[in-house]
């Protein structure tokens, strides 16, 4: 079985400050005071507390003789988590964790024991260790459909918070380790949590980029003097609820789409605000595609745009679409142009949902230097291309903005990347209330 133990790394004690986060509560103070220790200073009530806290080093899995039914052929011109077989201690939902193996530890035999030969790296296999996949070289010595076996350490995720405790006194509460889900761990009943130290895997000492002050408890509400989106973009919807006649709603979009949890929530969420509506929810939803791929789709087929959209007859459609996100402002006018007129073609009503966050590499946002923290702004061209087009067309078209939300997640403590299932881009069920949290803000229901 896979013991833990602390990961061994070496590091140099350095003192680094974090500047003073916008927003920031002016009682609580954050700062590194070494690789892995931590100052907060809270001066909550006119008393100053500060403590120094030394955080453990993220935990790791240590694996013994792995066994690999069939080593496939590596392939290096594919995505990292799909270039070899998976590693067990590094799978997340249909693909794995990055920089969770540790490079040096890999090692592969063709039996368990003294008896198993040592496999050469480059001679009779090869890896990406970044994403922790493996595969046989056609040269080596490892046949088609031979087993082998594979010893390595993998390091866990975790989030550790300090708290205030009743007394006043300041606190740490270690999290419980994870492949990828990890959570902000329990804390005593009447305590507050000031802080997340969150531990994305293999790090060799902490950064700014690993503190997360709490500076709110939730995403803040649109300004109160703006009315609900949904009076004044979607009357035909809006009639529909109130006169309790019938609203057929087709969730149309990709992978995300696919699980049918957020039209779900959100459908229930809009059901019992008008009891006496009778809503129908159709989904078509088509992993790893896009509005362009359905557009592009011909007659007869699974997903094509006419058939599977258009002669579904929504009365309501809310598209998400975070697979458009290559899509730039003028893609934007042109291919949701055409959407838009021919929605209104059968008279339907559309929401545009922008996008959750993704990975950070693929975001722009960098690992180490910025990661989770201070991303407000979604900076991908497509969210600002979803906005500028929903604000020149004001009729029938509103904007659920998802993409905003996911962007304050840093504010509440909360690391977006632990809402994805499969590390990248597949948000788990909080990641999905989310969006019908986007939703809901179109008719003016509270959080």
């Amino acid at each position: 079985m896979p013991r833990l133990s602390p990961s061994i790394l070496a590091v140099a004690i350095v003192a680094l400050a974090l500047p003073r986060l916008p927003g920031a509560a002016a009682e609580v103070v954050v700062e590194l005071a070494g690789d892995w220790k931590v100052r907060v200073a809270d001066t909550a009530a006119g008393v100053t507390a500060t403590k120094t806290f030394l955080i453990a080093r993220p935990d790791a899995v240590e694996v013994i003789n792995e066994k690999i039914p069939v080593l496939p052929l590596f392939n290096p011109a594919v995505p990292g988590w799909v270039k070899g077989v998976a590693l067990e201690e590094v799978k997340a939902a249909e693909c794995t964790v990055i920089r969770a193996l540790e490079p040096e530890s890999l090692v592969i035999k063709s039996a368990p024991g003294r008896e198993g030969t040592l496999l050469e790296r480059g001679r009779d296999w090869e890896a990406d260790t970044e994403w922790g996949t493996v595969g046989r070289l056609a040269e080596g010595r490892v046949g088609e459909g031979e087993p082998v076996w594979a010893s390595y350490r993998a390091a866990r995720r975790r989030i550790d918070s300090v708290v205030r405790l009743t007394d006043g006194t300041l606190e740490l509460v270690r999290g419980e380790p994870q492949i990828v889900l990890c959570e902000p761990p329990s804390i005593p009943d009447g305590s507050e949590r000031l802080v997340n130290v969150y531990l994305p895997g293999r790090i060799e000492k902490l950064s700014d980029a690993n503190l997360f002050p709490i500076l709110e408890d939730r995403c803040p509400p649109l300004p109160p003097d703006q009315p609900p989106l949904a009076k004044a973009r979607l009357p035909e919807t809006l009639r529909r609820l109130e006169a309790g006649e019938p609203l057929k709603i087709l969730a149309w979009g990709d992978s995300v789409t696919t699980y049918g949890r957020w039209q779900a929530m959100f459908v229930e969420r809009l059901q019992a605000r008008y009891p006496q509506s009778k809503i129908e929810l159709v989904t078509e939803a088509w992993g790893g595609r896009n509005t362009g791929s359905y557009l592009a789709e011909p007659p007869g087929s699974d997903h094509n745009y006419h058939e599977k959209v258009l002669e579904a007859r929504p009365h309501l459609i809310v598209s998400e679409f975070v697979n458009d996100a290559g899509l730039g402002p003028a893609d934007v006018d042109q291919q949701y142009g055409r959407l838009l007129a021919d929605f209104r073609g059968i008279g339907a009503e559309w929401i545009i949902l922008t996008p959750h966050y993704v990975m950070p590499e693929w975001m722009g946002l960098g690992f180490v230097e910025r990661g989770q923290r201070d991303i407000d702004d979604d900076p991908r061209p497509y969210v600002a291309g979803l906005k500028a087009f929903v604000a020149a067309h004001p009729e029938h078209l509103a904007l659920a903005d998802a993409a905003r939300r996911y962007g304050r997640l840093w504010r509440q403590g909360i690391p977006y990347l632990t809402l994805m299932e499969n590390n990248i881009n597949h948000p788990n069920v909080a990641g999905h209330r989310i969006f019908a949290d986007a939703l809901d803000e179109v008719f003016g229901t509270p959080d």
